[in-house]
């Protein structure tokens, strides 16, 4: 039995059964997860049956396709209902996401006296006391996930993180609610061992609940929020739009889902989606491809529309360019447009530069969700070949005025052709490609490449999708040679990996990974003498942090202080991120400018020093 076998189970519902389990049952809660995953199952309708043991049968009720009470999961050994056959099964199963709130349901109002009106309450622009209560419940789970790092965080620690997040849901802050789905998604991938689990995936996703939980008390007005986030996308009308097809790229999720997003542009260049996205994972990404998009009266399937156009009459479209598919679109089949023709070749005309400044805008962890943006880059490149780096292989490029640019694959899943595809590419040093790819902040260009122009100049290729053969590609050019990077481009370490390697040391073993250390003087005086200063008080305090255990008057060591510690790594990764993005804004403004990646020297090179004026880049 699988995870995918089981139907997804409410957060609140795990919640819930782990919360019943008496103290010995807890403690052997993991070991009755990782057993029930070896047993075998059987699904009869809305319902899946788990062989515990020869004579014990567990049932999932799922009417709907999501368990949504305790009561749904039933148990016949003789300790049911409170046994750990039931919390084990929910644990196991894909957590569901929350049920949106009906249209015009009112707020959940924290308990008090009905008769009771509090004068003293908060103006609307800002948190609530239940809000911020909410917040800081979920800071706690996920310090101490983070305390615990993925060794440690097992389901007890999970089933407090999903208890958080269904608090943090009704009390009207989804993105909070949303990001600690995320992290208990990416924690059972970790453990399971899913081959596609990435430790900077799970940095980002803590980065992102923590620093939200954080916020909530703080915030207030338009930041407020855009740090509660949105459960529901509101659309607005858009009267009329004439549509062009751009490409079409596979979507799947950490939380399980899977589909398509097609991008398109109007004649203005603005660009709109059209996702279908749903539970199902890769598998459903690539069935949905090929189905009719949602939209009015149009018999296009995704594929198609990545190339062809739409009109649209009665449009309605979200701040951030989702075309939405109510009862009054009208859509039907209209002439697309090549990448060279207009208007589609006017995206491909804003420089470089000035692109990866508006994407990295549009990725800012804070940013107004109503602010639309977009990170995808378009540029013209000609192929040099592969280049080899510490995670794996990647595609070099010159754009414009010979700059150098690494290509990656969107996603490493093998059942999709992003790999297969970038490395049929890198066997054909010298073609000439205009290609569509989401910017990777890094300390050098780097993009995430999505599509490309057909090698041979005829229609685009959809790099998720569509699987190039060999016989698309031309011959290579004779005096053109795959050869390796110059120093120029050869995307070196800054020493500001020093302070993120601990960051990432983190997750794995938790806060005792980076309390071993012992003494991290050599890294930091590395770190200020490249420039970095507040990257080596940053480290320094988050290695004491972590360390530092207090004793009471019998010397008895006390609880460890997981808040003051998951203070000191936000603001660790929160420093690195923000670096990072800077780093990669200033290697593509040099890149437009001609100048060498160069390191600028001085103690002024630390983007934080009050007296900054240069990012120092290797």
């Amino acid at each position: 039995m699988t995870a995918a076998q089981l139907p997804p189970v409410a957060p609140e519902v795990t919640a819930t059964l782990v919360e019943d389990l008496s103290p010995r049952l807890r403690k052997r809660l993991d070991a009755a997860v990782t057993k029930l995953g070896s047993r075998p199952s059987q699904r009869d309708g809305d319902t899946v049956t788990i062989a515990v043991d020869e004579e014990t049968e567990l049932r999932l009720h799922a009417p709907g396709g999501v368990v949504a009470s305790a009561d749904a999961i039933s148990c016949g050994c003789l300790l049911a209902p409170a046994c750990v056959h039931r919390a084990a099964a929910a644990c196991a199963a894909p957590t569901a996401d929350p049920v949106p709130e009906p249209a015009g349901r009112p707020a959940p109002v924290a308990a008090g006296p009905a008769s009771h009106v509090d004068d003293t309450a908060p103006a609307p622009d800002v948190a609530s006391p239940a809000q911020r209560a909410a917040a800081d419940a979920v800071w706690a789970a996920a310090a101490a996930v983070l305390d615990a790092g993925v060794d440690g965080a097992g389901a007890v620690a999970q089933a407090a993180l999903l208890r958080a997040a269904h608090t943090a849901r009704l009390q009207d802050l989804p993105r909070a609610a949303g990001a600690a789905l995320s992290v208990v998604t990416l924690l059972r991938a970790a453990r399971a061992g899913d081959p596609s689990y990435r430790t900077a995936d799970l940095v980002t996703t803590l980065v992102e609940l923590l620093g939200t939980a954080r916020r909530v008390g703080t915030a207030s007005g338009a930041e407020l929020a855009a740090v509660k986030g949105r459960s529901r996308r509101p659309y607005s009308p858009d009267g009329s739009l004439r549509l062009y097809g751009l490409f079409t790229e596979p979507v799947v999720t950490d939380s399980g889902h899977g589909g398509v997003r097609t991008w398109v542009a109007g004649p203005d260049g603005r660009l709109c989606t059209v996702s279908d996205v749903a539970p199902g994972g890769v598998g459903r990404a690539l069935g949905v491809a090929d189905r009719a998009v949602r939209l009015g009266e149009s018999a296009l399937t995704h594929r198609e529309l990545g190339r062809a156009g739409l009109a649209v009459s009665g449009a309605t479209v979200s701040a951030d360019g989702r075309l939405g598919a109510g009862k009054g679109v009208k859509a039907v089949t209209a002439r697309g447009a090549a990448w060279t023709e207009p208007p589609l070749a006017s995206l491909w005309e804003t420089p470089p530069s000035a692109q990866a400044e508006r994407a990295l805008r549009s990725a800012s962890r804070y940013a107004d969700p109503d602010g639309g943006g977009s990170d995808l880059l378009f540029l013209d490149v000609e192929l040099r070949g592969a280049v080899r780096e510490s995670g794996g292989t990647c595609l070099l490029a010159l754009c414009g005025g010979g700059v150098p640019v690494r290509l990656t694959v969107a996603d490493d899943d093998p059942a999709l052709a992003h790999r297969d595809n970038l490395m049929l590419l890198a066997t054909a040093p010298g073609t000439r490609l205009r290609i569509i790819g989401r910017l990777v902040p890094a300390l050098h260009p780097r993009l995430a490449l999505l599509a490309c122009s057909h090698p041979t100049g005829e229609g685009t290729i959809d790099l998720g999708l569509d699987r190039l053969r060999r016989a698309d590609l031309p011959v290579p050019h004779a005096h053109v040679h795959a050869v390796p990077p110059g120093p120029g481009d050869s995307g070196g370490h800054s020493p500001l990996h020093l302070l993120e390697r601990r960051v990432e040391q983190t997750i794995p073993a938790g806060r005792a990974a980076i309390g071993m250390l012992g003494d991290v003087s050599a890294e930091t005086r590395r770190l200020r003498r490249a420039g970095l200063p507040t990257a080596a008080g940053l480290l320094a305090a988050l290695c004491a942090s972590a360390a530092r255990r207090e004793r009471d008057p019998f010397g008895r060591l006390l609880p460890a202080d997981t808040d003051g510690f998951a203070t000191h790594w936000l603001a660790a990764a929160r420093y690195t991120s923000a670096v990072s993005e800077s780093l990669c804004a200033a290697a593509w403004e040099q890149a437009r400018t001609g100048q060498s990646h160069g390191r600028t020297h001085g103690p002024s090179s630390d983007p934080a020093s009050p007296n900054a004026r240069h990012i120092c880049v290797p």
